[in-house]
């Protein structure tokens, strides 16, 4: 098979899957929000942690991130931590961006977190022996919170849509993140928040 032909077909089994945005409801119109995730220790040959964020508006990504991080983090928190980091980085930018477009972002940017060590410590920033060693990634995330800028979630591990980023999943739960992630099927937050995700 050429390569011409390879195209065709790939493009030929996946004509449906563009991102789809969509104003779902005035309340959720231009509202920043996302996920994070980390599969700690998963390279078995530096043990870095691989890092996963998206970040949505009008229920399509805006902005994502899957890598490995550049520091071997010493407990599955301090990796939390460093993606809460890279998505807190990302959405200072881009709740700056809809101002010009007069939306402003008035709520804290929720950002949906399935480890509750590091949701904990994200809102209680008080020394703990087991975290002293990343204290300054800990303060930048809790100034964060303070300010309103981000929320931490807490959300079920199976609903955790960046685990597709971050780790080898079952076939079925692939193709439910990714319809999630480009907004074929809508992400309940509302309905999240009343559960406590």
């Amino acid at each position: 098979m050429h390569a011409a032909e390879h195209v065709l077909s790939y493009l030929h089994g996946t004509w449906n899957q563009m991102i789809q945005y969509s104003r779902d409801s005035n309340e959720n119109l231009n509202v920043l929000w996302g996920w994070v995730d980390v599969d700690w220790a998963g390279d078995t040959d530096t043990r870095r942690s691989h890092t996963g964020y998206i970040l949505m508006m009008n229920a399509g990504p805006i902005s994502e991130k899957s890598q490995h991080q550049n520091i071997v983090s010493l407990s599955t928190s301090e990796a939390e931590f460093v993606v809460a980091i890279q998505a807190g980085q990302e959405a200072i930018y881009l709740r700056e961006t809809p101002i010009d477009f007069g939306y402003s972002q008035t709520e804290a940017t929720l950002l949906y977190e399935n480890n509750l060590a590091c949701i904990a410590m994200s809102e209680n920033p008080v020394h703990r022996k087991f975290s002293c060693h990343f204290d300054i990634r800990q303060y930048f995330v809790c100034k964060l919170v303070l300010a309103g800028v981000l929320k931490l979630v807490a959300l079920r591990a199976r609903k955790m849509v960046a685990d597709a980023l971050t780790k080898s999943l079952p076939s079925l739960a692939i193709v439910g993140h990714q319809q999630v992630m480009t907004g074929h099927v809508p992400f309940a937050t509302r309905l999240l928040r009343c559960f406590g995700g």
